[in-house]
C-alpha cells in the first residue's frame, strides 16, 4: 500500500509540473494573440488593393505576361506549405500538412510534377522524414514573422515561376495555409497564387457600367512593377494570419491540457487516499487481530 501512495504522489508532483508548463503558454500565447491579430487587420486591405489592381490589369489589357498567363513549356508545379516551428498546438500544422498531401494527389493524378517548398520545422521535418526532397525551406519566427521573410520567400517563388525550363521553372504556384477567421475558427485553405486565375474586385460583363483603364507608361510596365509586390504582399499577408492561427491554436490546446492535468491530479488524488484509508484499515485490523490473540492466549 505505502508504494502505490509513492507512485500516486509521484505522478500528482509531475502533472502538477506540467500543467505549470501548459499555463505558461497558454498566458504566452494569450499575450501574443492580440498583436497578431492586429498584424493581420492592417496588412489585408493592402493585400486585397493589390491585389484588385493586379486583376484590373490582367483583366483590361491584352498583355501577355508570364505569371498572368498558363505555362505550356513545363508541367512542373510548385507547393508552399506554411507550417508551425513548434508543437503543443493541437492539430495546426497536421491539419495544413494533410491538405497539402491531398493537393500533392490531386496535382500529380493531372500529370504535374511538384516542386515541393516548405516553410516552418514541422513541415521541414515531415518532408525530409519521408525523404522528399525540398527545394527551398525557411524556419524560425512561425507565430511572429518579419517582413523580411515574406520578401525573401516571395523572391524565391517568382524566380521559380520565371526561370526557364532548363534552370526548373514551375507552370503553377499553389500555397497551402491556415486562414484565421477568428480565434475560435481557423481554416485550412489553397490559393493558386500563380498564375493569376481569381479577379477581385473587377465588374463582370453585363452587370453594370465597366470602368475604363489607361496605364501608364505601359501595361507591361506596370505588371513588372506590380506583381512582384503582390506576391509579397499575399505571402506576408499568407505568414501573419498563419501565426494568428498558430498562436490560437496553441492557447486553445494549451487551456485544453491545463483542464486535462486537473483532471489527472484529481483522479490519482482519489486514489491515493482510497490506497491510504485501505493501509490505515489494515493496520487497524492487525492491531486488533493481534489483540484479541493476546485475550485468547491469556
Amino acid at each position: 500500500m505505502g508504494g502505490q501512495q509513492r507512485v500516486y504522489r509521484q505522478r500528482i508532483r509531475s502533472t502538477q509540473s506540467l500543467k505549470k508548463i501548459f499555463r505558461a503558454m497558454e498566458l504566452i500565447a494569450a499575450s501574443r494573440i492580440g498583436k497578431a491579430r492586429l498584424r493581420v487587420a492592417s496588412a489585408t486591405p493592402y493585400a486585397l488593393t493589390i491585389t484588385r489592381a493586379i486583376s484590373a490589369v490582367a483583366t483590361h489589357s491584352i498583355v501577355d505576361h508570364p505569371l498572368t498567363s498558363e505555362r505550356t513549356d513545363t508541367n512542373r508545379a510548385a507547393i508552399l506549405v506554411v507550417s508551425a516551428d513548434r508543437g503543443m498546438a493541437g492539430a495546426y500544422s497536421a491539419n495544413v500538412i494533410r491538405e497539402s498531401e491531398r493537393l500533392r494527389e490531386r496535382l500529380i493524378a493531372d500529370g504535374k510534377e511538384i516542386v515541393q517548398f516548405a516553410s516552418g520545422r514541422r513541415a521541414v521535418a515531415y518532408f525530409k522524414f519521408r525523404h522528399r526532397p525540398l527545394e527551398r525551406e525557411w524556419t524560425g519566427g512561425s507565430d511572429s514573422p518579419e517582413h523580411d521573410r515574406a520578401r525573401e520567400i516571395a523572391r524565391t517563388l517568382l524566380d521559380a515561376c520565371l526561370a526557364s525550363v532548363e534552370d526548373g521553372g514551375v507552370a503553377e504556384l499553389h500555397v497551402v495555409f491556415t486562414f484565421f477567421h477568428s480565434m475560435v475558427n481557423q481554416e485550412t485553405r489553397v490559393i493558386r497564387l500563380l498564375p493569376l486565375e481569381i479577379v477581385e474586385g473587377v465588374a463582370e460583363p453585363g452587370t453594370g457600367p465597366e470602368p475604363l483603364y489607361d496605364f501608364e507608361p505601359s501595361a507591361e510596365e506596370v505588371l513588372d512593377d506590380l506583381l512582384p509586390r503582390y506576391i509579397e504582399a499575399r505571402i506576408h499577408s499568407v505568414l501573419l494570419q498563419c501565426s494568428a492561427s498558430e498562436l490560437a491554436a496553441r492557447q486553445r490546446a494549451m487551456n485544453t491540457a491545463v483542464t486535462n492535468a486537473e483532471d489527472i491530479v484529481r483522479k490519482y488524488t482519489r486514489l491515493a487516499n482510497s490506497a491510504r484509508q485501505a493501509e490505515i484499515t489494515q493496520e487497524i485490523s492487525e492491531i486488533v487481530s493481534g489483540a484479541d490473540a493476546l485475550e485468547t492466549a491469556s
